[in-house]
């Protein structure tokens, strides 16, 4: 049945990161003194390391690590068990949702080198490579949303690839530099990028420091799988189920179930109406877990200058009228 939906008019282009952050002496990152000569001279820096010279072996670790979860039959299950998958799904989602997404792909708040470089370790033990590749092919989705060969995982290329099947596409296999010049002029993201098979090497260990054999299993195999697929129904389910409250140039939905399965990005349609926002659920019934969580660290002083959604962007008053969307 056809919906009413409001004209979607962004003030920041899609897939662009707001203006840079204003800095603060001592506090905020420096990239003045980050950026090399060669930078300056518009030359990027490698963002490639060991890992994307082995081939197929990343495809074949995917599975190994699905197969893996066939462990839980082996090693039994207990509450510690649950409680730690549940803690190394939980914290790792806010790494995608408020570290990846939020901030290194849109750069809706602002924080310290520190707590940047933080978030980016937290966001390689997710196992969904480096922040300089996540956030480069993540602006390239919404500067070309939707679009076959040019959006990483176009629903227009079917379900399954909009899922998962992108993953073993080679065209995505580099990082689009290009599109991640501010945050490529830190050496240490830079770092992390080449070297994000550290992050589930690091998780790994800490889960079984934990809970043994039994601790891999369902902290990290278990958990990752959840992860993994959590995070892409985002890419497929977002685009083919739920409610459209602006007529963006996508086929983003929103979704409530999928807002609380990933802490908030299931208000997909708001997000593709206006990416500069850190709040995606822009009504107060709109779960939004990661944005709560920010707010939170903003109180302490760990993040600031949180953005929130304009008034007359929420009501999606723009040049023209209403329109009608099936």
């Amino acid at each position: 049945m056809a919906q009413r939906v409001i004209a979607s008019a962004s003030s920041t282009p899609p897939g662009e990161a707001p203006a840079e952050p204003v800095q603060r002496i001592g506090t905020r990152p420096e990239r003045r003194d980050s950026i090399s000569a060669g930078s300056r001279r518009g030359r990027l820096p490698t963002a490639e390391g060991l890992w994307a010279k082995t081939g197929e072996l990343p495809r074949y670790l995917y599975w190994a690590i699905h197969i893996a979860c066939l462990g839980v039959f082996l090693v039994g299950v207990s509450r510690a068990d649950l409680l730690l998958c549940a803690a190394t799904f939980s914290v790792r989602m806010f790494a995608i949702t408020g570290g990846y997404h939020r901030y290194f792909s849109h750069r809706t708040y602002k924080t310290s080198r520190a707590f940047q470089f933080a978030l980016g370790l937290l966001g390689v033990c997710t196992v969904q490579k480096g922040p300089l590749w996540w956030a480069g092919h993540h602006r390239n989705h919404h500067k070309y949303s939707d679009q076959p060969g040019k959006d990483i995982h176009s629903p227009k290329e079917g379900l399954w690839y909009a899922h998962q099947g992108w993953i073993f596409d080679h065209r995505w296999d580099t990082t689009p530099i290009d599109q991640i010049r501010d945050f490529g002029a830190y050496p240490e993201l830079v770092w992390l990028n080449r070297w994000h098979v550290v992050g589930p090497v690091l998780t790994g260990v800490f889960c079984y420091l934990v809970g043994g054999w039994s601790g891999v299993v369902w902290g990290f195999c278990v958990s990752t799988v959840l992860l993994w697929h959590s995070t892409y129904t985002i890419n497929s389910l977002a685009h083919i189920w739920g409610t459209r409250r602006y007529a963006t140039n996508d086929t983003s939905r929103n979704n409530f179930l999928l807002g609380l399965l990933t802490l908030g990005e299931g208000w997909h349609n708001n997000h593709h109406h206006y990416c500069a926002s850190t709040r995606q659920g822009f009504l107060w019934w709109e779960i939004d877990v990661t944005y709560y969580v920010l707010r939170g660290l903003q109180a302490l002083g760990v993040v600031w200058d949180i953005r929130e959604p304009p008034a007359h962007v929420v009501r999606g008053e723009s040049p023209g009228s209403l329109r009608k969307a099936a």
